[in-house]
């Protein structure tokens, strides 16, 4: 039977993408919690870089999603659902923003 999605990972998998998410999430409490001390624009910056990575690491380790052909039919249906999502959160901030200027 031809599944049509991406397999199951390993313990060793789960592991690493478990530790990786673990390290991140201090990562980004450690910046947030020395921000006084630190310039403004490296805590902004270490919460995104945290963030992206995070996502990438989930993606990888617990969706399974890579360049294997098993599961190029999951990144296509994930690049579909972010372009869907910037264009309801652009097309809802372009028409608040609107709003406001109108308002005003």
């Amino acid at each position: 039977m031809n599944s049509g999605g991406a397999g199951t990972g390993s313990l060793k998998s789960y592991t690493i993408g478990f530790l990786l998410s673990v390290m991140l999430t201090v990562f980004a409490f450690a910046v947030v919690i020395k921000g006084a001390a630190l310039p403004r624009w490296f805590v902004w910056t270490g919460i995104g870089f945290a963030a992206v990575v995070q996502i990438l690491v989930h993606l990888h380790y617990f969706l399974h999603l890579d360049s294997s052909s098993e599961a190029r039919w999951n990144v296509l249906a994930l690049i579909f659902t972010v372009l869907i999502m910037i264009l309801f959160v652009g097309g809802t901030l372009w028409i608040m923003y609107d709003l406001n200027v109108r308002m005003m």
